[in-house]
């Protein structure tokens, strides 16, 4: 009896099954296209053959994945000299294929072909940080992540702004998400960034119900922060930025203060404003998530004597301000923390998170506002420069 090539592919698929081996769902295509950056603010789409499975991959097919600035630093001026490469470090998909080793997710969950899935950090596993600090693999030397790496002809699929994504890297970590539907897994890197800010936050003391938290900018990363804070059970939150919508967006997700400062548009008028509803002191704790550096020498003026600052905006280098470390902080004896990225260990308070926001009917999914197919992501790129919307998204279609 002669078989054609499908049906000898099918029963092989169904012996490696049966032995306990690789899975793979019944189609898998021979190419994937994905969306590279070959020069600056250039991304052009291109197909590459799927390369064969090996027994610790795991082949995705993408479903969406969120624009982060990240993405818009490398497109505009390729700071990390990455190019020609693959962005997209927000992604989401299904599995089709599993290698025959892999059994479970980062977290220990079973996996199988049809789960949705999201990647996280990978880490070496040998600098010092990795050996000495495991709860600290944010910090990893050579830390990285699916949408970060340059080109390589031999895995071309390392990026989320693609079909397809191939996880196939040493340290790699990802997580079954099957609970939370689309959105919520594209905003759910951008929740664990503010996540682990919190966690930062935290650790000063500083955080409780009766704190008066100052967020200062409404970009995604300050809205986001804001709808954390709220599920974490801070109430009195004062949110600043100068654009009209972001504001509102701000009131929905629970800020009770909100300051334009383009109306407001010295230090000393809104430092009124802050001190009025503060009883006169100053924020107890603030978030300072803008690149600006003149926003970020400002913050210092916002909080109170004894108060504490997350500076979590600057995940570039985007200049130096200048600040009088006696009136600043030693005077004030602030309790500075930075934020860092997260480590894959985030993963699971933020799927709590993201559970939580949902039962509280805080509107993250708001935060989308605009969704772009894989061949017009030049145009989402210009969308987020633009700022006319908030969360820039890739919807696969």
């Amino acid at each position: 009896m002669e078989l054609n090539a499908a049906q000898i592919e099918s029963i092989v698929r169904r012996v490696l099954g049966d032995m306990g081996g690789g899975h793979a769902s019944a189609e898998i295509p021979k190419t994937a296209r994905v969306a590279m950056l070959t020069d600056k603010k250039n991304i052009q789409v291109k197909e590459f053959p799927i390369p064969a499975l090996e027994d610790d991959d795991i082949l995705v097919k993408v479903e969406g994945c969120g624009v982060c600035g990240t993405d818009v630093h490398e497109w505009r001026a390729d700071p990390f000299g990455l190019i020609p490469v693959v962005l997209g470090h927000e992604g989401t998909g299904e599995i089709i294929a599993l290698g025959k080793n892999v059994r479970c997710d980062s977290a220990g969950k079973p996996l199988k072909v049809g789960d949705k899935i999201v990647t996280s950090v990978i880490s070496c596993g040998e600098c010092g940080i990795c050996r000495l600090h495991p709860g600290t693999t944010n910090l990893c030397d050579k830390q990285g992540v699916f949408g970060l790496i340059g080109h390589n002809d031999a895995q071309p699929l390392n990026g989320w702004f693609a079909s397809h994504l191939l996880i196939r890297a040493k340290g790699a970590t990802y997580f079954r998400v099957n609970d939370l539907n689309l959105d919520q897994r594209m905003l759910l890197e951008l929740a664990c960034v503010c996540v682990h800010a919190y966690n930062r936050g935290n650790s000063t003391g500083l955080l409780n119900f009766g704190s008066r938290v100052l967020i200062q900018g409404l970009g995604p990363v300050g809205l986001m922060m804001i709808a954390v804070l709220r599920a974490a059970g801070i109430n009195h939150i004062i949110a600043i930025d100068g654009t009209p919508k972001r504001l509102e967006m701000a009131k929905k997700f629970g800020a009770k203060t909100c300051i334009n400062f383009r109306e407001a548009d010295t230090l000393d008028k809104r430092l009124e404003i802050i001190r009025s509803v503060t009883d006169g002191m100053g924020a107890d704790f603030a978030y300072q998530c803008t690149g600006a550096p003149a926003a970020a020498a400002d913050v210092y003026s916002y909080i109170r004597r004894g108060g504490g600052l997350c500076e979590m905006g600057f995940f570039v280098n985007n200049g130096e301000f200048s600040i009088n470390p006696h009136f600043a902080m030693c005077n004030k004896e602030i309790n500075l923390v930075g934020s860092w990225d997260y480590s894959a260990e985030d993963y699971p308070t933020t799927m709590a998170f993201l559970r939580q926001a949902e039962e509280m009917k805080i509107p993250i999914e708001e935060l989308i506002t605009h969704s772009y197919p894989l061949d017009q992501l030049n145009e989402a790129m210009e969308m987020n420069v633009s700022q006319q919307g908030i969360k820039i998204c890739y919807r696969a279609e």
